[in-house]
């Protein structure tokens, strides 16, 4: 069973498989330098929709379907759906569950989300409440401007602290049993919140939490940095990734050697996405794309997955409110075969 390493991460005795996945991206994406890893790619906001909303919903729906039929499985035994997305209420996440079917657990993490949707499969397959879990999040570049920033028909110019929302979908089917790359442990964040209040700079707002679970992850399991291949935050961009990396130096830990961002590899500067990208999908595409596919490989043998999340909300936004942020911490190891 599961045992509690220190005072904030959890060990699985258990084996939790990555057993199938998926991953839908936009154009912009596609063309960026993970472009080639991705399932299938969006041509056009609107997919066929009536609205951007309508999109990003069946965005998750196809990804979910995608990470099912990878894993061989039939939908009858899914015993779990856990997930999200950054729209108000999870209507992306809740629509798309709607026509699964499945039992249906809806998260919001920002963009930690899918993190913390595999922290809490794992944790349902360690405890034996279920065999399949399939995990999935979304985010939209369309629908996240709409409800966040400012209407796309303003032409608003971005200032140079700001991110590009993904436009995709990951979606990850965990067993109790099969080959592949497996979870062995987690770090569940706390929120923290530095002050930050503008929304156009969510790397300085996400820097802290992400800084404080890699360390309190580090401490628990008595680790070095060295010890994983890879240390991949979510979406911290160019600028978040520089203030964790100082925050961690402060602490006494050197990650310039095994620092990852999603954030950061899943477009080039050439797109001119300024930071980089942002949203659950960032994360999550990059995942099931090109983490777990270099795992089965064997290009990397351990790596410690850590979503960031900004908490705020239009509505805290107007209430002069400052951004809270969280990271989870999600052990992965190659496994067999």
């Amino acid at each position: 069973m599961a045992k509690k390493v220190g005072n904030f991460t959890v060990a699985l005795e258990r084996p939790v498989v990555f057993r199938g996945g998926g991953a839908i991206v936009g154009k912009m994406e596609k063309q960026g330098p993970l472009g080639d890893y991705f399932d299938h790619v969006v041509q056009d906001d609107l997919w066929g929709e009536k609205s951007w909303e309508k999109a990003e919903s069946k965005m998750y729906y196809e990804a979910v379907r995608h990470a099912v039929k990878d894993a061989g499985l039939m939908a009858e035994e899914i015993d779990l759906l856990a997930g999200g997305d950054l729209l108000n209420q999870l209507i992306s996440a809740g629509f798309a569950a709607r026509e699964t079917e499945f039992p249906f657990l809806g998260l919001y993490g920002a963009c930690s989300t899918m993190a913390e949707s595999l922290i809490i499969g794992s944790m349902a397959i360690e405890a034996g409440f279920a065999h399949h879990v399939a995990c999935c999040v979304t985010s939209h570049f369309s629908t996240a401007e709409r409800q966040f920033r400012t209407p796309l028909e303003l032409g608003t110019q971005k200032t140079p602290t700001a991110q590009r929302t993904v436009t995709g979908a990951g979606a990850s089917v965990l067993s109790v049993s099969g080959q592949g790359p497996r979870i062995t442990g987690c770090t569940i964040g706390k929120v923290l919140d530095y002050g930050i209040k503008d929304a156009a700079n969510m790397g300085a707002a996400m820097a802290p939490a992400a800084a404080d679970t890699i360390y309190r992850h580090l401490s628990d399991t008595g680790r070095d940095p060295g010890y994983y291949d890879a240390i991949v935050t979510g979406d911290l961009g160019i600028f978040g990734q520089q203030l964790m990396l100082e925050q961690l130096r402060e602490k006494g830990m050197d990650l310039r050697d095994v620092a990852w961002d999603c954030g950061i590899e899943i477009f080039s500067q050439d797109q001119d996405p300024h930071m980089g990208g942002s949203g659950c999908g960032c994360s999550a595409t990059v995942l099931n794309a090109y983490l777990l596919r270099r795992l089965r490989e064997g290009d990397l043998n351990r790596i410690l997955f850590v979503a960031t999340g900004a908490l705020l909300s239009p509505l805290s936004t107007l209430q002069g409110e400052s951004i809270p942020s969280i990271a989870h911490g999600v052990v992965i190891e190659r496994g067999d075969g």
